[in-house]
């Protein structure tokens, strides 16, 4: 393999250089950015450094192509939560409660006017009103009239926002007069974006009820912020992944056909291995799809990681042994359909007469919500530890994974956006969940 190191101001002319010299099939290794030059560290300028790599008897690279126009960026700057609401609802909201209100103090002047006229005919039977579906005001007890009023105004609210709205009243005012709101609750944008990514009703509901919960303090910040709060709050997200002292850290990848569990192997063992220096080693149970172990052969050898095919148990708990002195060992295993029964215990009965290692569940976050739970119901003989969705850059929404976490309650590990090593993969976290609902940084 031919490796080579490319320098320049900025990513996108580093992977220009790469492209030009390498073709296009060259393997990018990593990326870093140094500061070079200057005087005692002052007037130093940053560089990007791209590593890449290519097998040299490949075909010579094709003349590249002019870039293509870059796309419009757009400068609109993120509003907060506090401008969103004022720009979209303060000002329609502010109309409906003055109307409201009007109502309100009418309907109080009228129930005080008919409480005046039942004192003064007191000694008069009451009389009845002609017609059956009108409402005797004078035999309702006011606190039902103040019931009737909150009842009123909520339900109004809520059919002019969506169906998530309330407003909730302070307990006492003076007689004759309306009430003020004490509470708003969260802006329908988030509601609408949250409808449009696919959430199902009940876990919308559930996020905006956390949201409620938030700290005061939090209301100036973005509404990406404080989306995230909600989703650290009713999410677990693993983290960084932590080796032990004496031991490497096993992990098997396993998931259904054609989610990208090689690639994502490959991407993890770049991660560990040239990002954070721990030294890893990785094991193939894929012996099966064509071209499987090859492709994980061309990875480790530019990462310099060894590399085993394990086609018995036996062989596997040999290769496990072999590289005991690891930090991190990954072990890729065979797709298989979740509707092939018989294949998932044989595997369960590799994996577990064999090692004690901690399983990954992979997902496509192209596969739709009923899809994905028959999945992990069918995956679920496997004791899994984690999950990891892959495929973010494919896919038009990402409701379908706020709508299993939440309602599996699975701990979610890593997301991947695309065919990249080691770029195209990142620690699974709220505040990035939240950034892909609001579609601020989704691919």
């Amino acid at each position: 393999m031919l490796v080579k190191t490319f320098q320049a101001p900025t990513m996108t002319e580093a992977l220009r250089l790469v492209k030009a010299e390498l073709g296009p099939d060259a393997m990018i290794i990593s990326t870093k950015k140094e500061k070079q030059g200057g005087i005692l560290g002052f007037f130093s300028k940053q560089v990007v450094k791209v590593t890449a790599a290519i097998d040299p008897h490949a075909p010579p690279p094709s003349t590249p192509s002019p870039p293509p126009p870059p796309q419009r960026e757009y400068q609109e700057r993120e509003r907060t939560t506090k401008e969103a609401f004022e720009s979209s609802m303060l000002a329609p909201l502010a109309r409906e409660l003055r109307d409201l209100r009007e109502k309100v103090e009418l309907m109080s002047r009228r129930e005080e006017e008919l409480r005046q006229r039942q004192q003064e005919q007191a000694a008069q039977p009451p009389v009845q009103s002609r017609s059956e579906n009108a409402i005797n005001l004078n035999n309702i007890p006011r606190q039902d009239l103040e019931e009737i009023k909150k009842l009123l105004l909520s339900t109004l609210v809520k059919n002019q926002d969506g169906g998530v709205k309330t407003v909730q009243w302070a307990d006492a005012s003076p007689a004759g007069t309306a009430r003020e709101p004490a509470e708003e609750a969260p802006c329908p944008p988030l509601v609408r974006e949250l409808e449009r990514q696919g959430v199902e009703p009940e876990l919308q509901e559930k996020i905006i009820a956390t949201l409620q919960t938030l700290p005061p303090e939090l209301g100036e910040e973005s509404l990406k912020s404080r989306l995230g709060g909600a989703f650290s709050k009713l999410i677990r997200f693993a983290g960084n992944l932590r080796m032990k002292k004496n031991a490497p850290r096993i992990i098997a990848l396993v998931g259904p056909t054609g989610v990208g569990k090689t690639t994502t192997t490959a991407k993890l063992a770049a991660m560990y291995a040239l990002n954070k220096g721990n030294k890893v080693a990785l094991i193939t149970m894929d012996i099966f799809r064509v071209g499987a172990v090859e492709q994980l052969k061309t990875y480790t050898r530019i990462m310099g990681i060894p590399l085993e095919v394990a086609s018995t148990p036996k062989e596997l708990e040999r290769a496990v042994e072999r590289h005991g002195d690891c930090d991190l060992i990954l072990i890729d295993t065979a797709g298989r359909s979740h509707k092939d029964s018989e294949k998932l215990e044989e595997m369960k009965l590799f994996l577990e007469n064999t090692i004690q290692a901690d399983i990954y569940l992979c997902l496509s976050a192209t596969t739709k919500d009923r899809e994905l739970e028959v999945i992990l119901n069918r995956f679920s003989i496997f004791p899994i530890s984690k999950v990891v969705f892959t495929k973010l850059d494919e896919s038009e929404s990402v409701g379908c994974i706020v709508n299993l976490l939440l309602k599996a309650n699975l701990q979610i590990a890593y997301f991947t956006n695309g065919q990249r090593v080691p770029e195209d993969i990142e620690v699974a976290t709220s505040e990035k969940l939240a950034e892909l609902v609001l579609k601020e940084g989704a691919q």
